[in-house]
C-alpha cells in the first residue's frame, strides 16, 4: 500500500465539489466546520463564467452572468466529468452553451472564445475553494479530500482527481458522497448497521443504502434521478407566478431573462420561508408593476406532492436492490437543501419507518463528513478508522484468459465489493478462481495473488450457475475472497495481503505498464471475447446438430449452418476479433430456422398426447 506521511503543518480540508454548489470544509479542533468565502457566504456556486478578456469568474458573480452571457457561462460541470460526447446527449440539450467540434472521447466546452474541459471547470471550482479556505486559516493548502456521487466509475474519478491536481491540490482521497454524509454524523462508530443516505439536492436525487459492518461502509446499491430536484420545485412555483402575472398584467415576462431570473429569487425565498412557516408571500416588482401572491404550507404541499413522490420509486428500487426491507434500516440521513421541506422529511419518515437525522446542515453535511476524513488522514482526529486506498486493481480472471477487475486502484479501504459469475461447461462442478491484481486486461499480465476451487457446485447447463464472488479489504489491507454457490450455499474463501513484496515504485511500474499497452491490451481482450464467444456458439451449434430438430431442416438450411459453421473456424485464429465477430454474427443469424426447429419439436414434444 502506499503510504502518505504528513508533516505537523499540513492542513487537508474536505470538498463536496457540487451538481449546484460546492462547500470546503476543515476539522477545527473538535468538529468539522465549514468555510466561508469572503463575502461571508458558505456556499460556492458551482457556475464558471468566461469574460470577452479570458478571464474565469466562479460563485456568485458567474451565477448572474448566466442572465446575460449563458453562451460563455458552464453549470451542473459534474453531470460531464469522464464521460464522452456521445453520453451526454441528452444532458447537453438542455445547456445554453455549447461543445466545441471535434469533441469526442473528451468533451471540450466553447465558452465565448475559450475552450476547457469539464476537469478545468471543475478545477476553477477548486481554486476558489482553496483560495478561500487559505484566507480563512491563513496558511497554504495542497491537500484535500474530495467527495463524489457513489454510482461515479472510475473514470468520473480520475476525472476529478485530475480537476484537484490542475487546482494545485493533492488529493489525497475520494470519499463516497454518502459515506460521508454518515461520517459527519459519527455513524462509523457503530459497530454494524444499515444506513439509508436520502440526497435531493437542486438538480439531482440520489439514494444509497450502506451497510456497516467492523467498522467499514459497504453501499449496498444507489438509485436515483439525475434530472430531478429542488430546481423543479421551483419551476414548478415559476411558472404558477408567471401565469399569475400574464393574467393579471396582461403581460409575458417569460421572456425577459432579467424579470424571470428576478422572480425566481423571490419564490426561491418563499419556498424557503415555507419550510419554517405555514405561509410566504412571492413578491415581484418590474417596470412599475407589482405582483403579491400569499402561499400557504397546505398549498404549496399539494402544489410538490408529485415531486416529492417521484423521490420514492428509486427508493424502493435501492432497498429492493440491496435486499432489505424499511425495517432493517438502523439509520436515515438526509443530504440536500431540499430535504429542508416538511413534506419532504415527512415522506421519507413514512418511507423508511425511522425519524430520519436533521441535526446538521444538509447542505453541509457532506462537506462536514469529507472534514472529517481530511482530519483522520492528517492525525488531527485520533482513535477513528484511517481509511487508505488500493494502489492497484483487484479482480479475477475469467474466460478467455481477461480480467474482470472488482476492486478498482485508488478504491478508498476498508473496501467491499462483488460480481455474479457463471460457468462455462455443462455439469461442470468446480470452478478455479484465480486472484490477480494489476491495471493490465490480461490475466498473464498480472501479479498473480492466489489461486482456490470451488468444488461441489450442482450440474447445470453451461450459463445456468451463479457463482458469487466477494471480495473484502480491511483496514490493514487484508484481501479476503468468497466464493459462493448461490444454489448450494457452498463457499470458500482465502486471505491474501495484495500489497505485500510491492515497493512504491513496482506499483508505478504496473501503472505505467498498463498505460503504454493500453492500446494493444484493449485489442487483446477484444480478441479473447471474441474467442469465448466463437467457443459458445460453436458449442451450441454442435449440441444442437444431435437434436431431432436438425434432420427437419432443408438441404439447404444445413448446408448453410455447416458452411457458417466452418467460417467460423477458419476465422477463430485471426488476429482481428472484428473478423471473428462477424462469423459469429453470420452463423447466429443462419441458425434462427434450427433455433426455431428445435423450439417446435420440443413444444410438439411436451403437447404429446395432450388434449386441449
Amino acid at each position: 500500500m502506499f503510504q502518505i506521511e504528513f508533516d505537523n503543518q499540513d492542513t487537508v480540508v474536505g470538498i463536496d465539489l457540487g451538481t449546484t454548489n460546492s462547500l470546503v470544509a476543515w476539522m477545527n479542533l473538535t468538529k468539522p466546520e465549514v468555510i466561508p468565502g469572503e463575502d461571508g457566504e458558505k456556499m460556492v456556486p458551482s457556475v464558471v463564467s468566461i469574460t470577452p478578456e479570458g478571464e474565469a469568474i466562479v460563485g456568485n458573480d458567474a451565477r448572474r452572468e448566466l442572465i446575460d452571457h449563458p453562451a460563455r457561462t458552464v453549470y451542473s460541470v459534474k453531470r460531464l466529468m469522464g464521460r464522452g460526447v456521445d453520453d451526454v446527449q441528452d444532458e447537453l440539450k438542455l445547456f445554453p452553451f455549447r461543445v466545441a467540434e471535434g469533441s469526442e472521447s473528451v468533451i471540450r466546452l466553447l465558452l465565448g472564445e475559450k475552450t476547457l474541459t469539464p476537469p478545468e471547470v471543475s478545477a476553477l471550482i477548486l481554486r476558489q475553494l482553496k483560495k478561500n479556505a487559505e484566507a480563512a486559516l491563513g496558511t497554504p493548502v495542497t491537500k484535500a479530500v474530495i467527495t463524489v456521487p457513489a454510482y461515479f466509475n472510475d473514470a468520473q474519478r480520475q476525472a476529478t482527481r485530475d480537476a484537484g491536481r490542475i487546482a494545485g491540490l493533492e488529493v489525497l482521497r475520494l470519499v463516497n458522497e454518502p459515506t460521508a454524509a454518515a461520517l459527519a454524523y459519527g455513524l462509523d462508530k457503530r459497530r454494524e448497521g444499515v444506513i439509508a443516505v436520502y440526497d435531493l439536492g437542486g438538480g439531482t436525487f440520489d439514494i444509497s443504502i450502506l451497510k456497516l459492518h467492523d467498522g467499514i461502509f459497504e453501499v449496498l446499491a444507489t438509485n436515483g434521478d439525475t434530472h430531478l430536484g429542488g430546481d423543479d420545485i421551483d419551476n414548478r412555483l415559476l411558472k404558477i407566478a408567471i401565469e399569475d402575472i400574464a393574467s393579471e398584467w396582461g403581460e409575458d415576462i417569460s421572456h425577459s431573462g432579467e424579470a424571470v431570473q428576478t422572480l425566481r429569487a423571490s419564490v426561491i425565498r418563499a419556498k424557503e420561508a415555507l419550510s419554517f412557516e405555514l405561509s410566504a408571500k412571492i413578491e415581484f416588482s418590474w417596470h412599475g408593476k407589482t405582483y403579491h401572491r400569499e402561499i400557504t404550507r397546505e398549498l404549496f404541499d399539494g402544489l410538490i406532492k408529485d415531486i416529492v413522490g417521484r423521490t420514492l420509486g428509486p427508493c424502493r428500487d435501492c432497498m429492493r436492490d440491496a435486499n432489505v426491507t424499511p425495517e432493517q434500516i438502523d439509520e436515515v440521513v438526509l443530504v440536500g437543501g431540499s430535504t429542508r421541506i416538511p413534506m419532504v422529511r415527512s415522506a421519507v419518515e413514512v418511507l423508511f419507518r425511522a425519524r430520519p437525522h436533521t441535526e446538521l446542515n444538509p447542505d453541509e453535511v457532506v462537506a462536514l463528513g469529507a472534514a472529517v476524513q481530511a482530519g483522520i488522514l492528517a492525525g488531527t482526529v485520533e482513535n477513528q478508522l484511517l481509511l487508505d486506498v488500493t494502489p492497484l486493481s483487484l479482480g479475477i480472471e475469467i474466460y478467455g484468459g481477461v480480467v474482470s477487475k472488482i476492486i478498482h486502484r485508488n478504491s478508498t479501504i476498508p473496501a467491499s465489493a462483488g460480481e455474479t459469475f457463471t460457468t462455462g461447461v455443462d455439469g461442470q462442478t468446480n470452478v478455479l478462481i484465480h486472484v490477480v491484481q494489476g491495471e493490465r486486461e490480461l490475466a498473464k499480465d498480472c501479479r498473480s495473488l492466489a489461486r482456490f476451487d470451488l468444488k461441489g457446485i450442482a450440474p447445470m447447463p453451461a450459463g445456468m450457475a451463479r457463482i458469487e464472488v466477494r471480495f473484502l479489504i480491511d483496514a490493514n489491507g487484508i484481501l479476503n475472497v468468497t466464493a459462493r454457490d448461490a444454489r448450494t450455499g457452498l463457499e470458500h474463501s482465502v486471505d491474501v495481503k495484495p500489497s505485500y513484496g510491492l515497493t512504491d515504485e513496482q506499483v508505478e511500474a504496473m501503472i505505467e505498464a498498463s498505460i503504454d499497452h493500453a492500446e494493444e491490451d484493449y485489442q487483446a481482450a477484444q480478441l479473447a471475447g471474441a474467442r469465448v464467444d466463437a467457443d459458445a456458439i460453436l458449442a451450441a451449434t454442435a449440441k444442437a446438430q444431435k437434436n431431432d430438430a436438425w434432420l427437419a431442416l432443408t438441404d439447404g438450411d444445413r448446408r448453410e449452418i455447416t458452411d457458417a459453421i466452418n467460417r467460423l473456424q477458419l476465422a477463430y485464429h485471426a488476429q482481428d476479433h472484428n473478423v471473428i465477430r462477424a462469423q459469429i454474427d453470420r452463423l447466429n443469424e443462419v441458425t434462427h430456422s434450427l433455433a426455431e426447429q428445435m423450439m417446435n419439436t420440443a413444444v410438439s414434444s411436451a403437447l404429446k398426447g395432450t388434449k386441449v
